[in-house]
């Protein structure tokens, strides 16, 4: 075994927290619980990339739409901002996005590149822009009319109607947009995955609601045509696929970390 597919294997052995893929689709970059951050070959699974930034847990790494960066949201409550090059296998520190007083949760890009939403452990919303070198925007007028090439951020004007009355802050895990900017999936912490309108601008929005999880919701993602909706399961260890029929989902295929097994649902019954 050579040296470098000796050093992956010991990368692994660390817990992966988040990932996101270059828009090349080539490699991958993978965020560790320890602050590291390793970029992986999506065919030969050969490490490109290995760095450290901090020593808390990174919650979320995200390329931005054009592939010139990568976004690096730390426990540490840094924005760590690197530029990429060589179809994402050559990476150079850019800046840091200082600011937050809490861990980053969440974040996503503008869709000309230039300009990132950020959520905090603290409920806090930043806007930041990375063309300045990494400028934290006070005046939030300025962020009005950005467009989103990915809504992911829990807290926003466009979807502040998903939370429910008198929720605290934690009852909603994740949420995402679809590609045609016309749902929004929420996952929340008590074993449903739900279904709104966006953009969910009104209190008290209604939506379609769905069992399946038997613990809370981690993570929900729509596939590249919106045709299907991905969400994982906390302590069950379970993903599910579901499939999107008229803006209402139907459960397809449900996959189990522990028993590697699926489950078949009647055609035509719902969640």
């Amino acid at each position: 075994m050579d040296k470098i597919n000796k050093e992956l294997l010991h990368q692994l052995k660390e817990t992966g927290l988040c990932a996101d893929f270059h828009c090349s689709g080539a490699v991958v970059a993978v965020g560790l619980q320890t602050g590291r951050w390793v970029v992986l070959d999506c065919e030969t699974q050969a490490l490109v990339s290995s760095t450290v930034d901090g020593n808390e847990q990174l919650s979320v790494v995200r390329y931005s739409p054009d592939g010139n960066f990568l976004a690096i949201g730390s426990h540490d409550n840094y924005i760590y901002l690197y530029t990429v090059s060589e179809n994402g296998r050559k990476y150079s520190r850019f800046g840091r996005c200082m600011g937050h007083s809490s861990f980053i949760t969440h974040l996503d890009w503008s869709q000309d590149s230039h300009f990132i939403m950020s959520n905090s452990g603290d409920y806090e919303i930043l806007y930041w822009d990375i063309g300045a070198g990494c400028k934290l925007l006070r005046n939030r007028y300025e962020c009005k009319d950005l467009e989103w090439v990915s809504y992911t951020c829990v807290l926003g004007f466009h979807v502040f109607g998903v939370w429910p009355d008198g929720s605290d802050g934690t009852d909603i895990n994740a949420l995402c947009r679809s590609h045609n900017e016309r749902t929004v999936a929420v996952a929340d912490d008590f074993c449903k995955v739900h279904l709104f309108q966006y953009p969910c601008a009104k209190p008290k929005a209604p939506s379609h609601v769905y069992g399946g999880h038997g613990s809370h919701v981690t993570n929900v993602r729509f596939t590249h045509n919106d045709t299907h909706l991905i969400s994982t399961g906390g302590k069950d260890t379970t993903v599910m696929q579901w499939q999107v029929m008229n803006s209402s989902l139907e459960r397809s295929t449900s996959i189990s970390s522990t028993s590697v097994s699926s489950l078949e649902i009647p055609s035509g019954g719902n969640a």
